[in-house]
């Protein structure tokens, strides 16, 4: 089986992660269910977190007109 196939998107994974939440926030959950949601939480965000650093060093890395890559920085106003 091939895990691509069942890689979450961005977008899914954040979504189940606001459903979580949610769950969690609405209280008199039990302790066991609230571990399982707490465990598959940690998995979605580290999901999210990956996905969102790999797009930001691809923003990063542009390709110039000769195709070398060269990195690219913003400059932020001092």
């Amino acid at each position: 089986m091939n895990e691509k196939k069942n890689e979450l998107s961005f977008e899914e994974a954040l979504e189940q992660l606001e459903e979580i939440v949610n769950k969690m926030e609405e209280g008199e959950v039990p302790l066991e269910k609230a571990m399982e949601y707490y465990a598959k939480g940690s998995k979605l965000s580290k999901i999210c977190h990956d996905k969102l650093a790999k797009a930001d060093k691809q923003i990063k890395t542009i390709l110039t007109d000769e195709n070398k890559q060269e990195s690219f920085e913003i400059q932020e106003d001092k």
